[in-house]
């Protein structure tokens, strides 16, 4: 687009614009261009084809969060997509749009004309910002309503199986798996405004397209690293993956509110830097490529001590130490994601039925045969459960082995007897399905806000 047209275009009948008409018009900008035409389509049209696609297979992605119930219900395909965006999609597209919305001005060399059209930058930021954040919306949304779409078609809208093993019903499940990708959007918007602050204040190089990614990518490591609680929850990206404490009962809200209230806290305040570099800009200078040093001391340092102010502030508030994964939290997890899977399975083989409150289930776990303390993250968890059945006066037991990521999310493998959770087919409304206590996805619960015993 022309410096003349965009002169035409803003200041038709006016000496002075208004946010409204400068962000219409950098909308109009923004979805103008081939690539944002593209990633829009992608959005609201590849996650359908995918989940479908994927629920069809005979081998499901059950290294996945929810991934080993796409065959069973149509509202685990959304939340496997959002298990994909969080780590990968969302830094991708907040980097393509929020990243480059104020360096493609100085690749065209186009910022004198807009500002005699303007005559405003804080109108420009404004307007710039807005306009990104619309887009960024857009695509979200497409991610959402396509992978939800895709496999409501392919599986149909069943009941869930929850993080703790209960039963969601198919109107429960649609509230949380909505909850969840709202939830998303307050560190997406923080990545958002990471990539503003890289836009304005590495101009037109390629940095500024890569700050998100890269920012998305050193959470996702810290995330996977055994780093105390406080310091993961103190991180904008721990709600790309503290949205699964929706999907167990009571929810685990402590982690996701504190994730949500740190990204906020972070998009604001690299917006705000953002907003003081751009007006701090001599927009005179024709070889200006970026503020430089300036970027270190007014850009990267507010958000260090940003850092480290939440770490502390996460580490007082907090009540759990070290991990705040315990041996007591895993065994109680364990116990109930255990009791509400057996009651499905007893239901499935057309056995008299029993409640949770009637197998008493309990577990004893213990990490690395016992030859380090029970506490952390690891796959040399091992736990026996135990429970009773109405009129039957041994008690039954079953071997788990557990793989407990840092985030709280666990594994469990069926270790026998065989007849209770090894790997046999039983007969669902979807189809053969394998049984439920044969392997199954549980989360501890890193915080200590759920009453013990």
């Amino acid at each position: 687009m022309t410096a003349t047209v965009v002169n035409d275009h803003v200041t038709a009948g006016t000496g002075r614009v208004s946010v409204r008409r400068g962000y219409r018009f950098e909308l109009v900008k923004l979805v103008s261009q081939w690539r944002i035409r593209l990633l829009v389509l992608a959005c609201w049209i590849a996650p359908t084809l995918f989940v479908a696609g994927v629920s069809g297979q005979s081998t499901l992605p059950s290294d996945t969060l929810f991934g080993r119930w796409m065959h069973a219900t149509g509202w685990a395909g959304p939340l496997v997509m959002l298990g994909f965006a969080g780590t990968w999609a969302l830094p991708l597209l907040t980097s393509v749009v929020a990243g480059d919305v104020f360096a493609s001005e100085d690749r065209l060399g186009t910022w004198r004309h807009l500002l005699v059209a303007v005559r405003s930058p804080r109108r420009i930021f404004v307007a710039k910002a807005l306009a990104s954040l619309t887009v960024i919306l857009l695509l979200v949304a497409g991610l959402a309503c396509s992978s939800t779409v895709g496999g409501l078609v392919a599986v149909g809208n069943q009941p869930l199986v929850g993080l703790d093993g209960h039963l969601l019903a198919p109107s429960d499940a649609a509230v949380k798996v909505l909850l969840a990708w709202v939830c998303v959007l307050a560190p997406t918007l923080a990545l958002a405004g990471i990539g503003l602050l890289g836009s304005v204040a590495l101009g037109r190089s390629p940095m500024g397209l890569l700050l998100p990614p890269l920012v998305a990518l050193a959470m996702s490591v810290a995330q996977m690293l055994p780093l105390p609680v406080a310091v993961r929850l103190a991180l904008p990206g721990s709600a790309f993956v503290s949205w699964n404490g929706l999907f167990t009962g009571p929810a685990q809200l402590a982690p996701l509110l504190t994730g949500i209230v740190v990204s906020l806290v972070w998009a604001v305040l690299a917006t705000a830097l953002a907003y003081l570099l751009f007006l701090r800009r001599d927009f005179t200078n024709l070889a200006y490529d970026g503020a430089g040093r300036r970027a270190v001391t007014t850009a990267l340092l507010p958000l260090v001590g940003l850092t480290a102010l939440t770490v502390a502030v996460v580490a007082v508030a907090a009540p759990s130490t070290g991990s705040g994964i315990a041996q007591d939290k895993v065994q109680r997890s364990v116990a109930t994601a255990f009791a509400h899977l057996y009651r499905m399975q007893t239901e499935q083989l057309h056995r008299p039925a029993v409640t949770e409150a009637q197998l008493k289930a309990t577990a004893a776990c213990s990490k690395g045969d016992g030859q380090v303390a029970p506490e952390g993250a690891g796959n040399d968890w091992r736990c026996v459960v135990s429970w009773h059945l109405p009129g039957v006066t041994a008690a039954g037991t079953a071997i788990y082995q557990l793989d407990v990521a840092s985030d709280g999310r666990f594994v469990a493998d069926g270790d026998g007897p065989k007849e209770v959770n090894g790997y046999f087919l039983v007969r669902t409304p979807t189809g053969d399905a394998p049984n439920p206590l044969w392997q199954f996805d549980g989360n501890v619960e890193l915080l200590d806000t759920t009453p013990k015993g």
